[in-house]
């Protein structure tokens, strides 16, 4: 199995991991179809968006202030329905956010400590590299499991190691237990239907849409099985045009993170953040 950091490094800046750049989307979709095409029969692929060393993947690649439960859904289908090994990182399943600290004192990470005073010795502006600690920081997937709204997000009666992030009383899983249009729930649907398909684990990956300039989309083809996941990365409403050469196959809806008709129109347009999983001729 290999693990691969391209996906991981798009956002990065001119100045290397701690300075900000824009992620770009084109540049996503080339690097995951080169590894799930390169890798096709040979090998094997873990798909991940977050571990202890990432950013919340929601935070770089998502809305946590306007669609934080939307993007959170959309990253989600996106990672696990490709081929390979999904790993779902503690709290992801639950769209857990970066945390805000206020002090340097906050952190744990010796990393931060000596960027930090890497850049004061060059001269560098405090506040700004606060800012880029605040993104980067690989405390931010280290903070404790936010498990219901109690002290603690419920996850110690004493004293944490690191401060829990202070949205625990809206994101935790207790809540989201509790409710079935959650980012918890909406996992552990995807989880069963991709146990459920061979497609969505053997299949032969397909990129569609590849010009475009929101919409991720893609297949899996697998011993007559066909599914088609669509996704739009922004908080936009783009215009999805179906590919001629998949117009007038009959679809159902798999699974999607907004109501959707059975119907696949030539022509409709996406919600923000959106994922929609058609499977293609079912029988």
């Amino acid at each position: 199995m290999i693990f691969q950091f391209e996906h991981v490094n798009l956002d990065f800046g001119p100045d290397g991991r701690w300075d900000f750049g824009p992620w770009n989307l084109a540049k996503l979709k080339q690097i995951m179809k080169k590894w799930q095409t390169g890798l096709e029969g040979i090998g094997w692929n873990a798909l991940y968006l977050e571990n202890h060393d990432q950013p919340r993947s929601v935070s770089r690649f998502g809305d946590p202030k306007n669609y934080p439960k939307a993007s959170a859904k959309m990253l989600a289908t996106f990672f696990m329905l490709m081929q390979g090994t999904p790993f779902i990182y503690q709290g992801q399943e639950i769209g857990m956010t970066n945390v805000v600290f206020n002090k340097l004192s906050e952190y744990r990470d010796v990393e931060i400590y000596n960027y930090y005073r890497e850049r004061l010795m060059d001269g560098k502006d405090v506040e700004d590299t606060m800012r880029r600690i605040s993104y980067r920081a690989r405390d931010n997937a280290r903070t404790p499991m936010q498990w219901n709204d109690s002290v603690s997000g419920g996850f110690t009666e004493g004293i944490p190691w690191i401060g829990v992030n202070p949205n625990y009383h809206n994101i935790n899983v207790e809540q989201q237990a509790a409710d079935p249009d959650s980012i918890l729930n909406y996992y552990k649907e995807l989880i069963k239907l991709r146990k459920a398909n061979e497609a969505l684990i053997y299949g032969k990956y397909d990129g569609w849409l590849e010009e475009h300039p929101e919409i991720f989309a893609y297949t899996r083809t697998f011993e007559g099985r066909m599914f088609l996941i669509v996704l739009n990365f922004y908080p936009n409403h783009p215009e999805l045009e179906i590919p001629l050469e998949l117009r007038g196959c009959g679809c159902r809806v798999s699974i999607s993170n907004y109501s959707r008709p059975e119907q696949l129109n030539d022509k409709f347009k996406m919600e923000p953040y959106e994922a929609i999983v058609y499977e293609l001729n079912p029988s």
